[in-house]
């Protein structure tokens, strides 16, 4: 519930600043995205290809744009100014999801101890909202674009996003005939050296699937293609980096896992331009 109040507020302060935005005549753009998403967490090893590429998921999210270069009250173009003819503001409201294994060496058919299994018997989902802004810079003027005078406009964008993620883990590992067995959170099913060192006074447990939100820093690169007047089609691969390490669930202090969690995502929208 309280990720649920935190979300609605950031909701509610998003509304009121694109709110002011709208009141100076400025025209908008809406469209939806989706595509692949590659997970990077705490599963597996983060510099292991199996890893990379077998923690992959998907994302859908809704795209608001306000456009500079064009202002809806009068029909026309505003004023010709760097920053009018070169920057738009993207709005979006986002979902993905990642089923998360363990993959890599630490797993190998070779390997055939209780930590192996283990790890195989472990699996989590990661499943984010976001909420958020970001700044989209056009090397291109986007007034020749919107005039035809190209079909391509690269484009490059930096911003901030709220999230809440609500983590699932689960393990096939023990005896689930037991009726004391507490699945994935009893410290005899889970992988042993996620314990070294571990001071249960101090340290948090490495499985915590409570959700939260946190802050995540947003940069994407891409192109759109202009299809007509009116639409336009974008291809985007954007790099989210979260200021928490618990996202997925899974939150150990091992040397090959230690940074915060991250995502890639490769989307294809497409967007409409309003007035």
């Amino acid at each position: 519930m309280l990720n649920l109040k935190h979300l609605a507020s950031a909701f509610c302060m998003f509304v009121i600043s694109q709110t002011a935005f709208s009141q100076l005549g400025f025209s908008h753009e809406i469209g939806v995205i989706a595509g692949p998403v590659e997970f990077r967490s705490d599963f597996g090893s983060r510099d292991d290809i199996k890893t990379n590429f077998g923690n992959s998921g998907f994302g859908i999210g809704i795209i608001h744009y306000i456009n500079f270069a064009y202002r809806a009250d009068c029909d026309c173009y505003s004023a010709d100014t760097y920053w009018n003819d070169h920057f738009k503001l993207r709005n979006e409201i986002s979902w993905n999801k990642t089923t998360l294994n363990h993959h890599g060496k630490w797993v190998n058919p070779n390997k055939t101890s209780p930590d192996a299994n283990r790890l195989r018997a472990h699996s989590g989902i990661a499943q984010n909202l976001d909420i958020g802004t970001q700044l989209e810079f056009f090397p291109k003027s986007i007034r020749d674009f919107q005039g035809f005078a190209y079909r391509f406009a690269p484009f490059a964008s930096l911003g901030v996003h709220y999230t809440s993620f609500s983590p699932k883990a689960s393990t096939t590992y023990g005896d689930t005939t037991d009726p004391n067995y507490r699945g994935v959170f009893d410290q005899a099913n889970i992988y042993s050296q996620w314990f070294n060192n571990f001071n249960p006074a101090v340290d948090p447990y490495p499985i915590n699937v409570n959700g939260g939100s946190t802050w995540s820093i947003v940069s994407s690169a891409g192109v759109r293609y202009k299809l007509d007047k009116l639409s336009d089609l974008m291809l985007d691969f954007r790099f989210q980096y979260y200021f928490s390490d618990w996202v997925d669930g899974l939150n150990h202090k091992l040397e090959y896992n230690k940074h915060n969690d991250w995502l890639l995502w490769f989307n294809i929208g497409y967007i409409y331009y309003l007035d």
